[in-house]
């Protein structure tokens, strides 16, 4: 599963009041930790268990055609990446983190009780991206403001929090799923709506370890001179934007996991075993399991080969990646070949997601990375925005992909999904050279940077 909270660069603004006040811990991380954790944990099960019952939803209940029912569900979570870009600009620039988290976690709730009837199917989709836009961006860019600069814990932190966002994506399909396909779809969405309230509470009672909040302030335009930052970075941004293009190609291939794969859960795989027949949103809950098994043991494994002095690129990381996903469609569509107009176990589908997660957690945690590393300063925000918008970008080409599932055959269209993981994986390593200029220089610029501080107090 996508991580969906976005990484931000803590800036002065955070006293050293904050930082020290976080010392009290818990599980040997500052207590805010947990709260952001949980909040987010709840938010992407109200998030995901809506998901997962989406497409089922409209071509079950709604009667809507595949292909129309593909690009609904492209448009929805591409919007629903597409509006943290502004949400963002708004909590910066006058609601503050805080209040955006409130104000958008709230509207995201409605919205997920809105799903419960059925008149209000489009108003409630755009009620819920409407909300994320304030909640997405603001929770997650608390966490730097937890941590003094030269703390070792805050480069753990992102990865705690990671777990939380697959606990929540591993308990979504589990609960609503299983509420939605055996009960009703509406007791499915109303779990959504619960859950995002439970969060929303967590969030109100732990204020109180969370950095203070700090009153957004205008900034000085920047010059209009040769140094002004826009022509100082403008390598940099090109070639974000090139790894963002790269990245939304991939997307039309990844986020399949929840639209055509979904679909082929219910019409391709056989799912009787001798207990019981698996309800099909169950599957969608092996990817954040996955997620939350690998993780440990892949860190592990960066970090020995880290240790024995093998530093992989980041694009070269991504790259392979990609590859990875391409090799776990290419298994499908063997798989469905040889199944034919028959259904194929559901080990098969079992092994693709644990090869579709080893190569997700290979690429999109470490884009999420590089987005918020290669920011120039006091760009932060405006630079992990454009990782949304990647998203954005890619949750709309999945869709248009998608539209290819009932015109081919299933081995045909998983053949096509592993083309185009696998291209790229071939744009994002020929950008491999340039992107490791630009770390250089920005690390070189960071350290310069940190030299003229003063140490907290």
């Amino acid at each position: 599963m996508a991580a969906r909270g976005a990484v931000s660069k803590c800036g002065a603004g955070h006293t050293h009041k904050t930082m020290s006040a976080n010392r009290q811990t818990w599980f040997g991380q500052p207590r805010g930790l947990t709260i952001l954790f949980l909040t987010e944990m709840w938010e992407i099960f109200s998030y995901y268990g809506m998901r997962a019952l989406l497409v089922y939803y409209m071509t079950k209940q709604l009667m809507i055609g595949q292909e129309k029912a593909s690009l609904i569900y492209g448009t929805y979570t591409g919007i629903a990446y597409f509006t943290p870009i502004f949400g963002g600009l708004i909590a910066d620039r006058w609601l503050g983190k805080r209040r955006a988290v409130i104000i958008g976690g709230s509207i995201m709730a409605a919205g997920h009780f809105m799903m419960t009837f059925e008149p209000l199917f489009y108003p409630a989709l755009a009620t819920i991206a409407l909300g994320n836009g304030l909640f997405l961006p603001s929770l997650p860019s608390q966490i730097d403001g937890l941590y003094r600069p030269d703390d070792p814990r805050r480069g753990w932190a992102y990865n705690v929090y990671y777990v939380g966002i697959n606990i929540g994506g591993f308990l979504a399909p589990l609960i609503c799923g299983t509420l939605g396909e055996l009960y009703g779809w509406h007791w499915g969405f109303g779990a959504a709506g619960v859950g995002m309230l439970l969060g929303l509470v967590i969030y109100i009672l732990g204020g109180k370890h969370l950095p203070d909040q700090v009153r957004p302030v205008k900034k000085t335009p920047a010059p209009t001179t040769s140094t002004a930052p826009a022509g100082r970075y403008r390598s940099t941004f090109i070639l974000l934007f090139a790894v963002g293009l790269s990245v939304t190609v991939f997307r039309g291939a990844y986020e399949q996991v929840g639209n055509t794969v979904a679909l082929w859960a219910d019409a391709g795989i056989d799912r009787t075993t001798v207990l019981m027949t698996i309800p099909m949103t169950w599957f969608q809950a092996l990817n954040p399991l996955l997620v939350i098994i690998m993780t440990p043991l892949l860190l592990a494994h960066w970090r020995r080969r880290t240790q024995a002095g093998f530093t992989g690129s980041a694009m070269k990381k991504m790259a392979l990646g990609a590859l990875i996903v391409a090799s776990a469609y290419l298994l499908l569509a063997t798989v469905a070949y040889e199944a034919g107009t028959g259904r194929a176990s559901w080990l098969w589908l079992a092994v693709f997601f644990a090869v579709f997660t080893l190569g997700e957690l290979y690429i999109l945690p470490t884009g999420l990375g590089l987005f918020a590393r290669l920011a120039p300063i006091g760009y932060g925000a405006t630079t992990v925005a454009a990782w949304f918008c990647a998203i954005f970008t890619g949750s709309f080409s999945a869709g248009m992909v998608g539209t290819l599932w009932a015109r081919t055959s299933h081995a045909e269209f998983f053949a096509i999904l592993t083309l185009i993981s696998a291209i790229a994986a071939a744009m994002l390593f020929a950008l491999d050279r340039a992107i490791r200029r630009i770390e250089a220089a920005r690390a070189a610029e960071t350290i310069a940077l940190n030299a003229t501080q003063p140490e907290p107090a």
